[in-house]
């Protein structure tokens, strides 16, 4: 699976973006035709906390595509909430198929 990154006016570290790609990556095993993954991070300004947001839009075949946006504390944070949130909608997804 392709993962890109974009950070919106600040530079993620390497270790984020690892972070994220493992993460992103474990997706597979609910569904091993996921074509890509796109994680925009961003900084909310003016919170003081949960200031921090991960975008997830995932490409699958049949469908457009999947999106969760989660705001936590820490980018960590929100990318677990995020490819939380996209595994539901997988399973959903998968759930659906089986009956067709």
């Amino acid at each position: 699976m392709n993962v890109t990154f974009q950070s919106v006016q600040f530079k993620a570290d390497q270790k984020l973006l690892d972070f994220t790609e493992k993460k992103v990556a474990k997706l597979d095993q609910y569904l091993d035709s996921i074509i890509g993954a796109e994680v925009i991070f961003r900084v909310v300004p003016g919170q003081d906390k949960e200031n921090k947001v991960a975008e997830l839009k995932l490409s699958i075949p049949d469908h457009d595509y999947l999106f969760a946006k989660k705001n936590a504390v820490s980018f960590e944070e929100a990318v677990d909430l995020a490819v939380s949130a996209v595994k539901h909608q997988l399973e959903r997804v998968k759930e659906k198929s089986r009956f067709k």
